[in-house]
């Protein structure tokens, strides 16, 4: 049976209209923002910043939804397995999410497969912060007191991206400590407050009030060039750790299948939002810096860090089921 090229035109047709016709009426009901961590970490703090301002620019409800478990493994799968259709997002630390595939022998789903990025929104650099009851002042005073003493080191869960900076610190500079893991930053950095853990490496965004109010003291930031919040605060690359940067990318990421215009539509509202001059200036006043990406940046961005840290993590021998 031949069958004619108007009518193989006339089928295409009739299956791209109701595509079209979906991104054309989207969002038609509320959306969700998943937080694959506990309430307080940066990812949080910057999903319930910009929730209030994306509801009104699309005109619908827009819920933030902390999804703990697994080092935000829990959430993330939950955004690969949802429709492609744009009502279900994912904030996380994209860097973290890179680190995944490398560090969990049995990670149920592929980022780089199941996930597509709409759009880079922060960076904000790690703090390394002891207690203040702890008596060193720099990184080599606190290297020094490792080797003699046991030092508790608080993570948000092995295998996190603030657990690969401690372990890229301490093979650098021959310190030693414990890992504590967590489910999350906040209370990573609750329990070193509390004296629980003697050491700390979280994000900056979420760590800097704690040291503004004397609850941590700071001893280092992992960024090559000093942060003007703290700007006598040296860098880890100052004290030793050559060329070390490391850090939180807060990004956003959908099901993979979503349609280019949704995501399209996500990276413009979203970009005018954390550039706005209001929440621009708040990130900033707590030590994060705005960044934005093109969806093909931000995919970039995660292939390269996923090489990047796959080396920390084959060096290091760091497997998790």
């Amino acid at each position: 049976m031949q069958v004619s090229r108007r009518t193989v035109l006339g089928a295409s047709l009739a299956a791209a209209l109701p595509l079209a016709h979906a991104q054309e009426t989207w969002p038609s009901r509320p959306l969700r923002i998943i937080v694959p961590y506990a309430p307080g970490g940066s990812s949080d703090i910057i999903a319930r910043a910009i929730s209030q301002p994306l509801s009104e620019a699309l005109k619908q409800s827009v819920i933030v939804e902390n999804r703990v478990g697994a080092n935000g493994n829990l959430g993330a799968e939950a955004v690969a397995r949802s429709s492609p259709d744009g009502y279900t997002m994912l904030l996380c630390d994209v860097g973290a999410l890179a680190i995944s595939p490398s560090v969990y022998t049995k990670l149920s789903f592929d980022p780089s497969k199941d996930l597509r990025g709409v759009t880079m929104l922060a960076y904000s650099p790690h703090l390394l912060a002891v207690h203040p009851s702890v008596p060193a002042n720099n990184l080599k005073e606190l290297v020094s007191l490792s080797q003699r003493s046991q030092m508790n080191f608080a993570v948000t869960a092995m295998g996190s991206a603030p657990h690969l900076a401690g372990v890229a610190v301490e093979r650098a500079s021959g310190a030693k400590w414990q890992y504590i893991p967590y489910k999350g930053g906040a209370q990573a950095v609750a329990d070193t407050i509390a004296g629980q853990t003697q050491v700390v490496m979280n994000g900056m965004l979420a760590t800097l009030p704690f040291v503004q109010s004397g609850k941590l003291k700071v001893l280092g930031v992992s960024k090559r060039t000093r942060m003007p919040l703290i700007g006598d605060v040296p860098t880890l690359a100052e004290q030793g750790i050559k060329d070390f940067e490391s850090g939180t990318w807060q990004g956003m990421l959908v099901a993979n299948g979503t349609p280019p215009g949704i995501i399209a539509r996500l990276n413009t509202e979203l970009i005018k939002i954390i550039r706005s001059p209001d929440i621009r200036s708040k990130l900033t006043g707590q030590g994060a810096e705005v960044v934005t990406m093109a969806p093909l940046e931000q995919e970039r961005f995660f292939n390269q860090e996923r090489a990047r840290w796959a080396q920390v993590v084959s060096a290091a021998g760091i497997k998790l089921d």
